[in-house]
Parts: structure tokens; C-alpha cells; sequence
């Protein structure tokens, strides 16, 4: 399964792994402490100045696209395995799986509907009692069956039958 990564996978993996380390932060450290001590030798110039502005400007530009990066795969690791979790789950949904496509609203939309869930579950006496969003559907299903079961229903609906 394991593919050979490219130069530029490889090189970005190996950048994550040591600007991520305690040794980096102790260079860094270090460069901080190296560019004040200079301070007075440099009469604290421009140049000396500039130097350091420079410096952290460039390493900045530079570990924002890397962590980007790093972030980018673990998250998309991260969703591989919940996805993997979900599909192999008998009792979850399989909807849930590539969620992370969904446009804001619809994510809100879910994010309410578990609200309600989490509220249901805690009036829930058995703890191991599941709630999902097929089981809802289920719920819901079965309540609209018996609605349009109901007189009250039916006369509604032949009238607006009518009108049309």
C-alpha cells in the first residue's frame, strides 16, 4: 500500500518533522538570542535590523504553506479513518461518510439534528440505546404514515386535489 512519495512529499515530511522539533525551536531560540547580543556591536543599524525583519519573514512565508501542507494530510487521514469507522459500523450511516463535502449550511443543518439527538439520548434511560440519522428517518417515516392515515389528512389533501 505503501507508495514511494515524491521529492517534494518527501521533502516537506522530513521539514514538518524537524521545524516541529524541540532542536528547531532551540536553533531558533538561539538565532533570537545571537541577533540581540549583536545588538551593540552593530550600533543596532538598520541593517542589523533588516536582517532579522528578513529573516522571520522569509521562514514565516515559508512554514505557512508547510503546515498547511501537513495539515491538509492529516486531516484528510483523519476523514479516512472516520470514514472507514462509519462504513464498517452496522449501526451508523453510511450519509456521514464524505461529510466533509457538504456546504456550511448543510453542516449546520446536521450539527442541529445532532443537537436534538444528544437531547434524546439524555432522556434515554438505557445508555447503549443509539440514535442516528436513519433511525430518525425510520421515526420519522412511520409518524407521517400515520398521519396520512388520519381523516383529518385525507380531507385536506382531496380538497386541495380538487382545486388543481
Amino acid at each position: 500500500m505503501k507508495k514511494k512519495a515524491n521529492f517534494f512529499e518527501r521533502f516537506s515530511n522530513r521539514a514538518t518533522a524537524a521545524t516541529g522539533s524541540s532542536a528547531a525551536f532551540m536553533i531558533a531560540f538561539a538565532v533570537i538570542i545571537i541577533w540581540a547580543v549583536t545588538g551593540p556591536l552593530f550600533h543596532y543599524s538598520d541593517t542589523w535590523q533588516l536582517v532579522i525583519n528578513t529573516g522571520t519573514t522569509v521562514v514565516t512565508f515559508l512554514m505557512v504553506f508547510l503546515i498547511q501542507k501537513a495539515q491538509n494530510k492529516d486531516s484528510k487521514a483523519i476523514h479516512l479513518k472516520l470514514n472507514e469507522l462509519i462504513a464498517s459500523h452496522q449501526g451508523t450511516s453510511n450519509r456521514m461518510v464524505n461529510i466533509e463535502d457538504l456546504s456550511e449550511e448543510e453542516l449546520d443543518h446536521l450539527y442541529k439534528f445532532y443537537i436534538q439527538i444528544s437531547e434524546l439520548a439524555e432522556k434515554e434511560d438505557d445508555i447503549t440505546c443509539t440514535h442516528s440519522i436513519d433511525a430518525a428517518e425510520e421515526n420519522h417515516q412511520s409518524k407521517i404514515n400515520v398521519w396520512r392515515g388520519r381523516k383529518s389528512y385525507q380531507a385536506r389533501h382531496q380538497v386541495k386535489n380538487k382545486k388543481n
